[in-house]
C-alpha cells in the first residue's frame, strides 16, 4: 500500500510539473507568435539605418549582394550600385557608389553586430554598431552617441587595409579600459575591408 501510494504521489507529481512546462512552453510560443513580426520590423528598421549612417555616396536603392569572406565575420553586403544588365565596375571607375558589410565580431562580453561603409576605393566611410552586450561605461563607448563615441567610431573614416589599435601598432586609439572590444570593431572593420577588396 505504501509503495503504491509513493508511486500515485510520484505520479501526480511528473504529471503537474508536465502540465506547467507545457503550458509556460504555450504562452512562450503564443508570445513569439505576437512578437515575431514586430521584433523583424525593428531589426529591419535598425539595419536600415545603420545602412544610411555609413554609405556616404548619393543612392536611390540598395541591394543585398552575394559576396565571398574568408573570416566568418561577414554576414551580408549591400550595395548602391543599381545597374541590374551591367556587372559591378571596377574600383578606380568615375562613378559613385558605395557598400554596407554586416559583421559581427565577438567583443568582451558578446557578439558585436555592426555595419560598415566601404566606399568603391576600399576606404572606409563609417562605421555603426547595431547592437551589441558590452560594458556600460567601457566597450559600451564604441556604441554610445555622444563625443566620445563618435571621436573613436570617426577615427576609422577614410582608412583602408589593414587596421589596428595603437597598442598594436596601428593608428585607433583604443577606448580607456576596452582594449579587447576595440580590437573587436577593428576586426570588424578589417573582415569588411577583406571582403570588399575579394570583388576587385
Amino acid at each position: 500500500m505504501k509503495k503504491q501510494s509513493t508511486f500515485l504521489y510520484v505520479l501526480r507529481l511528473a504529471l503537474t510539473l508536465l502540465l506547467i512546462t507545457s503550458c509556460m512552453a504555450a504562452a512562450l510560443a503564443g508570445v513569439n507568435m505576437l512578437t515575431k513580426d514586430k521584433i523583424a520590423a525593428i531589426n529591419r528598421e535598425k539595419t536600415e539605418k545603420a545602412i544610411q549612417e555609413v554609405i556616404t555616396s548619393p543612392y536611390e536603392s540598395i541591394k543585398e549582394i552575394p559576396f565571398t569572406d574568408d573570416t566568418g565575420l561577414v554576414k551580408k553586403v549591400y550595395t548602391t550600385w543599381d545597374d541590374q544588365e551591367h556587372p559591378m565596375p571596377m574600383f578606380d571607375c568615375y562613378c559613385d557608389y558605395g557598400f554596407a558589410v554586416e559583421v559581427v565580431p565577438s567583443g568582451f562580453d558578446g557578439e558585436i553586430t555592426m555595419m560598415v561603409g566601404v566606399h568603391q576605393n576600399g576606404t572606409v566611410t563609417g562605421i555603426s554598431i547595431i547592437s551589441h552586450t558590452e560594458t556600460a561605461g567601457l566597450g559600451a563607448v564604441a556604441a554610445a552617441n555622444n563625443s566620445k563615441g563618435e571621436a573613436f567610431r570617426n577615427q576609422f573614416i577614410g582608412m583602408r587595409g589593414s587596421v589596428s589599435v595603437s597598442k598594436d601598432g596601428g593608428k585607433i586609439d583604443a577606448i580607456t579600459g576596452a582594449t579587447i572590444t576595440s580590437r573587436a570593431v577593428t576586426e570588424g572593420v578589417n573582415a569588411a575591408l577583406r571582403c570588399i577588396d575579394n570583388m576587385r
